[in-house]
């Protein structure tokens, strides 16, 4: 005597289904089309990510470089001890951010649609 039957089966596929389907829907994220720069909480510059930019901003350690190309932006270089925002890498979705902290520098990607609707504390 089997244990799973056809209609089994067939509903753990859809409910897998289902659940890969929402995984991508909630946590998918949409494209970003504009890099928000802030120094010490303060917005610095706000650039759509249609072409390839360089940017210098100051902060207590020195200066932060932040890189943009088309659909995505960095942080190329900062004088963070640790240079944990340089390691984020490229950010392409919207609500992506990478932090210099000790340097209180910032880059966020945003989007059309945001990633999320809050933050809580």
């Amino acid at each position: 005597m089997t244990i799973l039957r056809a209609g089994d089966m067939g509903v753990l596929l859809a409910g897998g289904g289902l659940v890969a389907a929402l995984t991508v829907y909630a946590w998918g994220g949409g494209r970003g089309d504009t890099a928000v720069i802030r120094a010490a909480g303060q917005v610095v510059e706000t650039v759509r990510l249609t072409h390839p930019q360089h940017f210098a901003v100051k902060g207590p350690l020195g200066t932060t470089r932040i890189e943009v190309e088309p659909g995505r932006a960095r942080i190329a270089a900062d004088p963070s001890p640790r240079q944990l925002c340089v390691k984020q890498g490229w950010l392409t979705l919207s609500g992506q951010t990478a932090l210099c902290l000790p340097n209180q520098v910032s880059l966020e990607i945003r989007g059309r649609t945001p990633a999320y609707d809050t933050l809580g504390y």
